[in-house]
């Protein structure tokens, strides 16, 4: 599980493509204590580390994730935003994520508002009925705020901080970012739709 509080950004040193399965290696901010094994989210995407060797990790991505994420995308040098997994007794700053995508939104709009920036994300349908505004949502593994909401487009408030620690300060539209809505929010969905669907089915009896 994550947190949505992105610890850092890492760089694509290589990307290795195998007919099934890519292993990209990546240069971590910090690999103090991670072990071959251990869980890491990459722009949110919850990988695995095959390898390390000073301060490099290589993870393996298969093709199912590639296409229903960005980091078939990626390229040497691009950056990518980083977090560790949660282990038991640490703070729980953002909301809980467990790293798997639901989909891919574009950046449609980006607007420079004194120290800060504005991104407005458009979604893919499905999704809108779970983005609520002042909700939170998983962008390319980062908690964000969502504000208002138009059609299938919502707005992103990014303050200096979270410029400064990921890579959406040089996110530009056209951009691709990973979705992923929380647990919690997906099931109070459906059981709200449940309900309404067995009231509806009542009432016509």
């Amino acid at each position: 599980m994550f947190t949505g509080i992105v610890q850092g950004r890492g760089d694509v040193q290589s990307i290795e493509k195998g007919e099934a399965v890519w292993t990209y290696t990546i240069r971590l901010p910090n690999t103090s204590g991670l072990e071959r094994g251990a869980s890491v989210a990459i722009n949110g995407v919850c990988l695995t580390a095959t390898d390390m060797d000073d301060g490099f990790v290589s993870f393996d991505v298969i093709e199912e994730t590639l296409q229903r994420t960005n980091l078939g995308g990626l390229g040497e040098g691009d950056a990518v935003n980083v977090e560790r997994s949660l282990k038991m007794g640490d703070e729980l700053g953002g909301h809980l994520l467990s790293g798997h995508i639901m989909g891919l939104g574009s950046v449609v709009q980006r607007t420079e508002v004194g120290e800060g920036v504005d991104l407005t994300v458009e979604a893919p349908h499905s999704m809108m009925k779970y983005i609520h505004e002042k909700g939170y949502i998983g962008l390319n593994g980062a908690s964000l705020t969502i504000g208002r909401i138009s059609g299938d487009r919502f707005d992103i408030h990014l303050i200096p901080e979270t410029l400064r620690l990921t890579t959406f300060g040089s996110l530009n539209v056209g951009g691709a970012i990973n979705i992923e809505i929380d647990a919690m929010t997906q099931t109070i969905v459906a059981t709200v739709e449940r309900m309404m669907k067995q009231e509806n089915g009542g009432g016509g009896a």
